[in-house]
């Protein structure tokens, strides 16, 4: 049995899509402008961190308002 896949966006795909983003932007400016960019990865992974923890993410509230993905297990 090959696993289904929908094109359709998740909310927790949408953060996993706008953290890794946010990661490669800010490895990528701290390569070409300062290495003071790296804290904005370590921003992202710390807010990643703690939403694992707390359930609070700010991004997926955000998303939901502005009516990006869906959470998983809605039609």
């Amino acid at each position: 049995n090959q696993p289904t896949h929908t094109t359709d966006m998740t909310t927790e795909n949408a953060i996993r899509l706008l953290a890794g983003s946010l990661v490669l932007i800010s490895l990528a400016l701290a390569t070409l402008v300062n290495t003071w960019w790296l804290l904005l990865a370590a921003f992202v992974g710390l807010n990643l961190f703690q939403s694992a923890l707390t359930g609070f993410c700010p991004a997926e509230m955000i998303f939901q308002k502005i009516g990006i993905g869906r959470r998983s297990g809605e039609s």
